[in-house]
């Protein structure tokens, strides 16, 4: 796979093999960062269910300041460790080999907030609702700020969660983007 844009424009990065993660296909990670452009120059990005890193490498790559990428699968974990310092991201990006749970938990302790918060948890659980839910306490994201799910076309996600109201969904054939707004 390939940065589709910014600094990095055409640098690959790995994927790992197998079908334990699901990289986000370009088409959808385009859309994605043209539609977060106004946001990201200068921000703190998370990236959940992280897998290789492609969506927070793309957002530094774009200008996001940092970006904190929350993954436990080891395969993954090697892939996008392997990527940070091929694409000489080690300084701007952090690894947190945790339960996206327990991750939000500890990150809100340490008083970490984000602009962007990005979650593409497995289709075939209850991770995006759990973890929205929980991200909507508000604890770990800046006023105003955005989260974003990478879901199944066909599951539905609530209106609102906590502080976060719905603002916008893009469907591309059997995956949609959800964004939502915070509200504080």
């Amino acid at each position: 796979m390939r940065v589709t844009a910014g600094d990095l424009k055409g640098r690959r990065f790995r994927t790992p093999k197998g079908g334990r993660t699901r990289p986000t296909a370009d088409q959808v990670r385009n859309a994605l960062m043209d539609s977060l452009s106004p946001w990201l120059p200068g921000a703190r990005f998370l990236d959940l269910f992280a897998g290789a890193g492609g969506v927070g490498i793309e957002a530094l790559s774009r200008g996001a300041a940092e970006a904190v990428f929350v993954e436990t699968d080891a395969a993954a974990l090697r892939a996008l460790r392997e990527n940070l310092a091929a694409l000489d991201l080690r300084s701007r990006g952090r690894i947190l080999r945790q339960d996206v749970g327990k991750a939000i938990d500890r990150l809100a302790l340490d008083g970490e907030r984000f602009r962007l918060i990005f979650l593409d948890p497995p289709y075939d659980g209850l991770e995006a609702l759990t973890t929205l839910d929980r991200l909507g306490a508000g604890d770990i994201l800046e006023p105003r700020g955005l989260v974003l799910v990478q879901h199944m076309t066909k599951a539905s996600l609530p209106e609102s969660a906590g502080v976060l109201s719905r603002v916008k969904t893009r469907r591309f054939g059997e995956t949609t983007l959800t964004f939502f707004r915070s509200g504080e």
